[in-house]
Formats: C-alpha cells, structure tokens, sequence
C-alpha cells in the first residue's frame, strides 16, 4: 500500500448529467454540468493522499478490497477514527483506539479471527499517517 498524491485536480473532473433515480430511467442531457471530485472530496490538497485497500481486514467499516481511500493528513487523528497508519516499515488502515493506555490499532473483521488488535508500544516505529476521510468503493 503506497499513497498516491493529488496533482492535478483536471484529471478528476467529469460530466455530472444531475441525481440519477433507481425507477423509470429519464434523459438528463439539459441537466449537465461539471463536476470536480477533488473539490467535492478533499479538503487540503497538499496534505491529501490515495491509498486503494489490498485485503480484508476492514471489511466491517465497510473498506472491501480494491476500494480507494481518501487520506487526509492535516486531520487531527482521534479516538475511533479509520487511519492510514505507518508502523514498523509498513502502511496498514485500521481503527485507532486512542486511550489512556495507549493507542491500539483494530481490524474491522468480525467473520475472520486471524485480525487481531496491534497495540502500540515504545518499540514501535509508529505514526497516525492520516485520517481516512472517504471511501470510493469498487463496484
């Protein structure tokens, strides 16, 4: 898992045609105009990264393999926040449980007990890389 930086905000821009209803389909051609997804999805561009999920450990918060994450690392982390975290030499995305004892990282994978929480320590070569603030799921 590597981040991919935001460079070019042209690249993200499409053709919004307006709200698309799940009945009768209806043409829209009137209703076009010009969407840019880095406006609507990041907030600080220079501190926002992409990272696309590579396993299953976050399935229950609803991060499926293949699924891009938006990263935003000028958020402040906080309790029960999803993260994009560096610890010893490698990115994972967990739950971060930030207490008294300490920070711990939790999967997100009720049917799988091979996750287990990763408690912080010391030892650890660790830090909050950044806070996801959107998901785009795979279709």
């Amino acid at each position: 898992m590597q981040p991919h930086p935001i460079t070019d905000s042209e690249s993200f821009e499409s053709l919004l045609v307006g709200a698309v209803k799940a009945g009768f389909p209806s043409p829209a051609e009137d209703l076009r105009e010009k969407l840019d997804l880095v406006k609507l999805l990041v907030r600080h561009t220079a501190s926002t990264f992409f990272f696309q999920v590579d396993g299953v450990s976050m399935v229950d918060a609803d991060m499926d393999e293949g699924d891009i994450l938006i990263v935003d690392r000028a958020v402040d982390p906080y309790n029960d926040c999803k993260a994009v975290c560096f610890i010893d030499g490698e990115f994972t995305v967990k739950r971060v449980s930030i207490g008294r004892a300490g920070v711990v990282l939790l999967p997100c994978n009720e049917r799988n007990t091979k996750f287990r929480p990763i408690p912080v320590g010391p030892d650890n070569d660790f830090v909050i890389w950044g806070v996801v603030t959107y998901i785009i799921k795979k279709a």
